[in-house]
């Protein structure tokens, strides 16, 4: 039987092709120049020269940089974890037959609508002024102060980013959550499959691919943290919280090292593929040891 020839619109790859068009112009070019002025001593301006792995072996001999990476990596851990598992609890919530769940899910997802700067210039607000007046007024001293001007900002910064992030990751798992078959759960109870054994047993292993899409997007997004950091702290007290993301925009762009931020960029670049190439690896086959 011969197969029908599918035709496609023009139109399709009219937009198709400039969507990549304009990728690749402001995106790719401008990536492989970064690339390319890695290499040179270049300082945004004026005349360059080529230094070779000049800048990138002295990524590896600067404390600045070595205590950024040590910053975003435990930044970036304790945060996909918490917002995956806060998560995955209110999807679980929010997917019951409850009064008002449609409502709340809006409610829930607002946060995700504001931006990033926004909820960070409003937190610096409510941490500045509003928690320390609570805490010196109930007379509760950890709260009288605020936790941005300490060495404990970092806690902070976590709070915000886990309020705005939450919104995004409960959606997946809501979307995974309605595309499980209640069949399944029907014939858990007949056999006596309840509450944590059946969350564990069916709910948790059939949200396999929903699991990784969130792990590896948070991840993603926790290694390239910026918006909320220069938003609650601009990198401090000190260098206490300066992400790699921030290290590289202050001192590329106003510390006059913009070639070696630009080595340090594609450090960055490598870290971020590499462990999100590393957790595909790991949660796929978990999700064909579950298939």
């Amino acid at each position: 039987m011969k197969k029908e020839k599918i035709s496609v619109d023009l139109i399709y790859f009219i937009i198709v092709g400039v969507m990549a068009g304009l990728f690749f112009l402001f995106h790719t070019v401008s990536f492989l120049k970064g690339v390319f002025y890695s290499f040179t001593d270049w300082k945004g301006y004026g005349a360059w020269n080529f230094v070779g792995l000049r800048n990138y072996l002295q990524i590896f001999r600067d404390g600045d940089t070595i205590h950024a990476y040590e910053f975003t990596f435990q930044f970036a851990i304790i945060c996909t974890i918490l917002v995956n598992v806060i998560s995955l609890a209110l999807a679980c919530a929010l997917n019951a037959n409850i009064r008002f769940k449609d409502f709340l899910k809006g409610v829930y997802f607002l946060p995700y609508m504001l931006g990033s700067i926004i909820v960070g210039f409003i937190f610096n607000f409510i941490f500045a002024n509003l928690i320390p007046a609570l805490g010196q007024t109930l007379g509760i001293e950890c709260l009288s102060v605020n936790i941005l001007g300490t060495t404990s900002a970092i806690w902070g910064i976590v709070i915000v980013t886990i309020w705005s992030g939450c919104a995004f990751n409960t959606l997946i798992y809501i979307s995974g959550l309605q595309s499980v078959d209640t069949d399944v759960y029907e014939a858990a109870a007949l056999d006596g499959a309840n509450g944590f054994r059946r969350f564990s047993r069916i709910t948790f292993p059939l949200l396999a691919p929903s699991f990784t899409i969130n792990m590896v997007l948070a991840a993603k997004g926790y290694l390239m943290v910026y918006d909320q950091i220069m938003a609650m702290t601009d990198g401090g007290p000190g260098t206490t919280t300066t992400s790699i993301a921030v290290l590289i925009y202050k001192k590329g762009f106003g510390g006059g090292q913009f070639s070696y931020q630009m080595a340090n960029a594609v450090i960055l670049f490598l870290v971020v593929v590499a462990v999100s190439v590393f957790q595909l690896r790991i949660l796929e086959k978990r999700e064909d040891k579950i298939g």
